[in-house]
């Protein structure tokens, strides 16, 4: 079954012309003839993997090798899966959009310790216009799995979220299909493994190819981000993640070729970020802890100054704007001595990396850390400020560390095959995207890809 998918691809690719044009008078009538995009996100996945011969990921390799393939893909600041979501969406960097973590992060007024609230509307997430919003405005279908920074989004007509709403028609269909059932809905999160969610998430990807043929489908696996944090990038366990991703990808494809629509269809097989390796954690509140900036009450802690670690990177927030020109320079001067730390940028340098001005945005940090090659950062406040451990992954490097450069392939009716291209920025996905569904992104930072499209 998958060898005969394989073939099947291969050949299709090979014949496929440019995108068909719509002579219908409807609007109805010319979705059914318009361009479709379909982008699957693997979290995390390196760049570097697909250089090794070894990889078993032999779907992702047929449609790498009838399109477009990057060497490298460059993440944007912070190296971390919703920013760059977000980025490959709009077009924009974290200076645009502003969104910094993995959901809102959130000063508490009584001084307690910074949380991510990822359950918050776009609207209030992401300050920058996206493709499904571009899309939705031309009556264009859209729909998500498990894609981020979009809760509540008003622009996508069929979704099944990271935690699935039963209520949501996708959900629905699947129940009354018999994929899964309402209780595993329902407790979508609860003891299940990161294979399974891969598996559901596919599912509904399938569902919703099959049932409502998006012109824009936005898919997000994302195992193989959470075992490369357990196990570190390119080791066995990863290298298992990677082959399961990539039978996700083929059971896409075949859904796509039974609903009759590949010769319409253009697939980006992307990541968000690379993986690095490390044995070294630091936990910079422990400091803070230790010099009287943060205080213990009772059970709880509190404190004017705060990190938000993101694995190779770390965030200062001084709450109280009145101390910021005095504690700048302090922490600064204390942090650059602290081994494994490798650069420390105000908020005015960290502009230059793409960070957005703390004068626009409260999710812009005071202080921007970055961890040395084999270290990265934790929000522990007990314990040693470093400490060793077993090989682990993170990511949240700086984009220009060759570890966190990401994979771009593109591949299908609006691309050339056999094109390679050196490095690119991801600011460059959003408006090719844009480019093939006859979409407006005039914030976009960056060109469309021309030189790979039909």
């Amino acid at each position: 079954m998958i060898k005969s998918l394989f073939r099947l691809f291969s050949c299709t690719l090979i014949f496929l012309g440019a995108t068909v044009t719509s002579t219908a008078q409807s609007a109805a009538a010319a979705r059914t003839q318009s361009p479709i995009v379909i982008v699957i996100t693997l979290d995390g996945f390196p760049a570097r993997a697909l250089e090794d011969p070894r990889l078993p990921m032999p779907v992702l390799r047929s449609i790498a090798a009838h399109g477009a393939v990057a060497q490298a893909m460059k993440p944007i600041n912070p190296t971390v899966t919703w920013p760059n979501h977000t980025a490959l969406v709009t077009g924009v960097d974290a200076s645009q959009h502003h969104v910094m973590a993995n959901g809102l992060i959130e000063i508490p007024t009584d001084g307690s310790q910074l949380k991510i609230e990822p359950w918050v509307d776009k609207d209030r997430l992401v300050h920058a216009r996206t493709l499904y919003e571009a899309a939705t405005e031309k009556s264009l279908i859209t729909a998500q799995v498990d894609w981020v920074a979009i809760y509540g989004a008003k622009g996508v007509r069929w979704q099944f979220g990271e935690e699935p709403n039963i209520h949501d028609e996708i959900p629905q269909e699947m129940v009354a299909s018999g994929i899964v059932t309402r209780e595993q809905i329902e407790q979508f999160g609860d003891h299940s493994s990161p294979a399974w969610r891969d598996e559901v998430w596919t599912d509904a990807a399938v569902d919703i190819i099959d049932k409502h043929a998006p012109n824009l489908l936005l898919l997000h696996l994302l195992e193989t981000d959470t075992i490369q944090h357990e196990y570190a990038p390119l080791t066995s366990a990863a290298y298992a993640a990677y082959a399961y991703a990539d039978h996700c990808i083929g059971r896409v494809v075949e859904a796509v070729r039974a609903a009759g629509i590949l010769d319409r269809t253009t697939f980006f097989i992307l990541s968000d970020h690379g993986f690095a390796t490390y044995t070294h954690t630091i936990s910079p509140n422990v400091a803070l802890l230790e010099q009287g900036f943060i205080t213990k009450d009772g059970n709880r802690y509190k404190g004017d100054v705060w990190i938000k670690a993101e694995g190779g990177a770390a965030e200062l927030y001084i709450r109280n704007s009145a101390q910021r020109t005095e504690l700048v320079p302090k922490l600064k001067a204390y942090f650059a001595g602290v081994p494994g730390i490798q650069s420390i940028y105000t908020n005015e340098e960290a502009t230059a990396l793409g960070i957005p001005s703390d004068a626009n945005t409260d999710q812009a940090p005071q202080l921007y850390l970055t961890a040395a090659p084999d270290y990265a950062f934790s929000d522990d406040l007990t314990g040693q400020l470093t400490r060793q451990h077993a090989p682990l992954g993170a990511h949240g490097y700086p984009n220009s560390m060759s570890d966190m450069q990401a994979l771009f392939v593109a591949s299908g009716a609006a691309v050339k095959p056999g094109i390679t291209l050196g490095t690119i920025s991801n600011l460059r996905v959003a408006p090719t995207i844009a480019r093939i569904l006859d979409l407006s992104l005039p914030d976009a930072k960056e060109q469309a890809l021309d030189e790979i499209l039909r």
